[in-house]
């Protein structure tokens, strides 16, 4: 198994990369915003992407998005095929992309955006916090990419201050001690966005 910085070569996957995204989003029921294998390509020959691969076959995934004219970095679309879960690639992919990050981008905060517990975990042992979306990148673009999401409407309601995606951020200025966040601690929090956010539709 490899995981590699992308480049142009792996333009081929483009397709296959987008299918697992929207698979997966229909699997888990949460939301994940849909990317077109033209954004998908851009990522791969720009080498703002990482891909995981099993000799030729697709195996993993995830970009590099900057914002804010370059002052914050998102690690975005992380994602696994079904073939190759359960075996700690998400966590190898998100370790290349996150120091591939750094390495590109060395001052920028670098930022997540999901539902996904087990992402939270991961951001959180690499040393990301929870923050408020206002901590976040002001950039509008960003926030637009999130109209093919499922929970857009509660993004909208909100005035694009909360949303049931928890953010969470890197600042590589701050130096405070790096403490790790329970899992239990993400549940609870997901659990009282998904009450607060989703008893509209419930009525």
């Amino acid at each position: 198994m490899r995981v590699v910085i992308a480049n142009q070569s792996h333009s081929k996957y483009a397709e296959i990369i987008c299918q697992t995204i929207d698979e997966a989003a229909l699997v888990r029921g949460t939301g994940i915003a849909k990317r077109k294998p033209e954004y998908i390509i851009t990522k791969l020959e720009n080498g703002n992407a990482v891909i995981a691969l099993d000799r030729d076959k697709f195996a993993g995934f995830c970009y590099i998005e900057a914002w804010s004219h370059g002052k914050f970095v998102a690690n975005s679309g992380l994602i696994v095929h079904p073939d190759y879960r359960g075996i700690g690639l998400a966590k190898k992919i998100k370790k290349v992309v996150f120091e591939h990050s750094r390495a590109k981008f060395p001052n920028a905060k670098i930022f997540s955006i999901t539902t996904g517990l087990a992402v939270m975990k991961l951001n959180s042992d690499l040393g990301y916090k929870p923050v408020t979306f206002s901590e976040l990148t002001d950039d509008q673009s960003f926030w637009n990419g999130c109209q093919t999401c499922k929970n857009y409407d509660v993004l909208q309601r909100t005035q694009q201050k909360m949303c049931l995606c928890t953010g969470m951020l890197y600042d590589p200025n701050k130096k405070t001690p790096h403490i790790k966040v329970k899992e239990k601690v993400f549940q609870r929090l997901k659990r009282i966005k998904e009450t607060i956010f989703l008893k509209k539709d419930k009525k």
